[in-house]
């Protein structure tokens, strides 16, 4: 019986994982753990079973200070099976596995023990990860690590990235890489992590998208569909109308659809004998599940806490249709969480882009199969935030509360890009209780696609307008209420790689390099100026006067002003979008004195020459200063602190 490392990898990465703090251990010997590093159990079966995923369940009863909990395992091939545990706080921790198959005495019964130390605050600089599993703040308002860090998401966008599309290749990239044909796992992670990006967003399976015969997006005989892929252009299968990926313009000529297989060309189910074309949701593959293993190891040892997505929202009509949907979705969910629960990230359980009534089952029927999940298997066991990606906002979707039991933390995205998803998300800041909120699909540069035109424009793909709507996005998005960060994307989020045409999205190599990408370390900043305190504050749009310019269109992204304040009147955070109009501002404290300093977003410069001091009147109100090259009309955007002088 050992308790183990969770990979192994040749020699020449051993320095990186002993970074990262993954090591292989007896279990024999009590050995001496970090706390929050994740580490794997093996149990092997005795008894032989038809179908492994399905017929046996396993779990230890993990023991800790002021921690006791069941942590199931997963299947991993063979007789193989696996928990994964962290221990949360420096202590003697011990388990005793056990499972739905009480006489195999393989899985039952065995039990180990190990001492967790604390990481030093030098090992907690190095890799922020070690700082403990994210969290909402006291407040439910924003994420922190579990030792009170704030931890500020700065995400991407790659969600084929869990395929061979961004392959891992065991090799670091050279110093200074810059994106091209190619392009590997560890090269866009570090790439980005230059950028001061600390996560990115990733499916984890897309079941029967494959370059084969059938279109992109297809039904059987029986009318059921199976899937509606991301295209891959330029391979035609047949002739006629077709329907893209997100529900867009239609096309004449069906291309097949892009490949999602693993680097070794693993699907993460087998394909069904029954009915042709479908995936065998009863039966894994764990194999292609150990190529993800890799990705989300690596991401881990680079600070990274990734959002992990179960599977696109069109794999739902024939697991529905052909299989017990609520049981074997939960399983599915539960593979998921068992498999990488150990690691800090956060758990998006349906990639629900868009709800069409072909290609997706309904928000409630998902709703009823993760509310399964959660009856049968309890939450996530170390306490990590539960979301979706969704199509317009989470609470419009599912609810909230004892609505969506599952649900920890909500989002916006997709639809709309544009002024619109202001309003959704100060509508679910003031929910109550309050979750931790984030928008998850804003504006992707270079995409010209109809649900992505604010304003009905398609500027050229990085140019100057382009980014500016990402940044618009930003800082927008966080300022109405989604303190928990913020994800960027481009229209490589499909990751069109090495042997395809660009066709209607870009390769990924060259929309790595699009310029709205810098913006984000500034949006970081920006927000953290004043360290945790952006935590308290609340959407005070209302107190701008005025807070939109003459014409300025509900769906664009020109001529509105932002404003975040602290409840106590002594700290605020301001954006004005291009073509804003100077505004006074209301319902400070009377009397007080303010600093006030504009910060450039397109830099991340505070321009300190400009720092003024503002007193409020009587009635509470201030008058700002110009904008920055004078004027009270801005001819780009800008954005502001307000500080109650001398704090």
């Amino acid at each position: 019986m050992t308790l183990h490392c969770v990979s192994v990898l040749s020699l020449q990465f051993l320095s990186f994982f002993m970074f990262a703090g993954i090591t292989s251990l007896s279990a024999q010997t009590s050995p001496v753990l970090k706390t929050w590093q994740m580490h794997e159990i093996t149990l092997e079966a005795k008894g032989d079973y038809e179908n492994p995923y399905t017929d046996v369940t396993v779990w230890v009863e993990l023991e800790g200070p002021d921690f006791s909990k069941k942590v199931y395992g997963f299947w991993d091939g063979g007789k193989v099976f696996k928990v994964r545990v962290a221990a949360t706080v420096p202590g003697e921790w011990q388990w005793t596995s056990g499972s739905n198959q009480p006489g195999d005495d393989g899985l039952n019964r065995r039990s180990g023990r190990f001492t967790a130390e604390s990481w030093s605050e030098a090992e907690k600089e190095e890799n922020p990860v070690r700082r403990g599993f994210i969290r909402p703040t006291a407040n439910g308002r924003a994420l922190q690590y579990a030792d009170g860090t704030p931890f500020f998401m700065v995400g991407d966008t790659w969600l084929a990235g869990a395929t061979w599309r961004l392959p891992f290749r065991n090799a670091e990239p050279p110093a200074g890489y810059e994106p091209g044909p190619g392009m590997g796992f560890e090269d866009a992670v570090q790439y980005r992590k230059r950028q001061g990006f600390n996560s990115v967003s990733m499916i984890a399976a897309f079941p029967n998208w494959d370059a084969d015969l059938n279109p992109s997006t297809h039904a059987d005989p029986n009318g059921i569909y199976l899937r509606n892929a991301w295209e891959k252009f330029g391979y035609d299968v047949a002739e006629g109308p077709g329907v893209d990926a997100s529900g867009g313009d239609s096309y004449w000529g069906t291309f097949t659809a892009k490949s999602m297989r693993d680097e070794y060309g693993h699907l993460p189910f087998r394909m069904s004998e029954e009915h042709k074309n479908v995936s065998d949701f009863n039966r894994i593959n764990p194999k292609y599940f150990r190529s993800l293993d890799k990705k989300m190891d690596y991401l881990a040892g680079q600070g990274f806490v990734p959002l992990l997505e179960t599977v696109r929202r069109d794999a739902g009509p024939s697991w529905n249709a052909y299989f017990d949907f609520n049981e074997s979705f939960a399983r599915f969910v539960q593979y998921l969480v068992a498999r990488y629960g150990a690691y800090n990230f956060v758990f998006s359980t349906i990639h629900l882009d868009w709800i069409p009534e072909r290609f997706s089952l309904t928000a409630d029927q998902f709703n009823e199969a993760l509310t399964r999940h959660l009856e049968k298997y309890g939450p996530m066991p170390f306490g990590q935030p539960v979301t979706v990606l969704i199509d317009s906002t989470t609470y419009a979707a599912f609810g909230h509360g004892e609505e969506v039991p599952w649900l920890t933390m909500h989002s916006v995205g997709n639809k709309p890009r544009d002024h619109r998803v202001s309003y959704s998300l100060e509508t679910i800041f003031r929910l109550t209780p309050p979750y931790p909120t984030i928008n998850f699909e804003p504006y992707y540069t270079g995409w010209h696609h109809e649900i992505n035109m604010p304003g009905g424009e398609r500027p050229p793909a990085d140019s100057d307008r382009d980014n500016y709507f990402a940044r618009a996005q930003m800082y927008g998005s966080v300022l109405s209420g989604g303190l928990s960060g913020h994800v960027h994307g481009t229209a490589a989020y499909d990751i069109t790689t090495t042997g395809e045409p660009a066709g209607g999205r870009p390769h990924v190599w060259d929309a790595f390099k699009y310029e709205s990408a810098d913006y984000m370390r500034h949006l970081e900043s920006f927000i953290l100026s004043e360290g945790d305190a952006y935590q308290q504050l609340e959407p005070a749009r209302d107190d701008i006067t005025p807070n939109k310019a003459p014409g300025a269109p509900y769906d664009g992204l020109d001529g509105w002003a932002y404003m975040m304040r602290t409840p106590d009147n002594n700290f605020a955070l301001l954006y004005f979008e291009n073509k804003s109009v100077l505004p006074a501002l209301r319902n400070f404290t009377p009397g007080e004195k303010y600093s006030f300093l504009w910060y450039d977003p397109m830099t991340g410069e505070w321009l300190d020459d400009m720092d003024s001091i503002l007193v409020a009147d009587d009635h509470g109100r201030l008058g700002l200063p110009g904008f920055p090259g004078g004027g009270e009309k801005s001819s780009r955007d800008w954005a502001a602190k307000i500080v109650v002088n001398g704090k």
